[in-house]
């Protein structure tokens, strides 16, 4: 995936303090120039892995790796690996500069409320978001009540002014597909405590980052490793920010 092909480009080296995998959310924690920092993704694990090939080739050995070594596993084809290596990757990545404190669903809705959003994953502020937009798609492999299943994209994402990707879709591999089908003028977001923080990735035609950063690395280890939701993650130190493309100048 060339977007992840981008991210390991000029990677920091680090070394690697803990790798914790919880239910929901994967934690790894690295020593960097950067500092101590701690990076966030989402958990998935198959559950055909349990009893034939494991989830984690090397674990309760990661954390002799050097953190560039294991920002590669975002290229193995066990999704629980790749969640390992991008949060790996959110954290060996410098805090940007021009960030705003500002979660998803409030950039979304100051589009204008005459705005056609399609939602690529089902977030907790959907029902908040419908009523402040013209049009809400939200897109689900698993669709909930009010949401449309994931085959109907190529019907709906080229409708939508804003495109607005769970950054989970750089760890189950359905990425590039959902981005190829933009309209050339919409306006695109890669949103979820999963996203990479990296200004490069607007080099690809995505507008708008939506991430987290964590602040508390204790307190957010303790609650991944115990099974923790992201409210209660959130809760514990974690700061939701906002990164949008500049504006070119002439």
């Amino acid at each position: 995936m060339k977007l992840l092909e981008l991210l390991l480009e000029n990677l920091h080296s680090g070394v690697v303090h803990s790798v914790d995998v919880g239910l929901f959310w994967t934690a790894v924690v690295v020593e960097s120039e950067e500092g101590v920092r701690c990076g966030l993704a989402a958990t998935h694990h198959p559950s055909d892995y349990e009893h034939g090939q494991p989830a984690v080739n090397h674990a309760g050995e990661l954390q002799r790796w050097k953190a560039e070594d294991l920002a590669q596993l975002v290229r193995s084809q066990s999704p629980t690996e790749v969640a390992i290596g991008l949060a790996t990757i959110n954290a060996l990545l410098p805090e940007p500069l021009q960030k705003v404190t500002l979660a998803a669903e409030e950039y979304i809705a100051c589009q204008g409320e005459q705005t056609k959003v399609a939602l690529i994953g089902h977030f907790p502020f959907v029902d908040w978001l419908r009523d402040r937009v013209a049009q809400l798609w939200v897109l689900e492999l698993i669709p909930r009540p009010g949401d449309y299943p994931a085959d109907r994209a190529e019907e709906i994402i080229p409708q939508a002014d804003v495109l607005a990707i769970t950054s989970s879709t750089l760890i189950n591999g359905t990425f590039e597909r959902v981005f190829s089908l933009r309209r050339s003028d919409a306006k695109v977001m890669l949103l979820g405590p999963s996203t990479p923080l990296s200004p490069r990735l607007f080099e690809l035609g995505i507008h708008v980052l939506s991430g987290s950063l964590v602040r508390n690395i204790e307190a957010v280890r303790r609650c991944v490793c115990q099974g923790g939701n992201f409210r209660q993650i959130r809760r514990c130190g974690v700061e939701l920010v906002t990164l949008e493309k500049p504006v070119a100048r002439n």
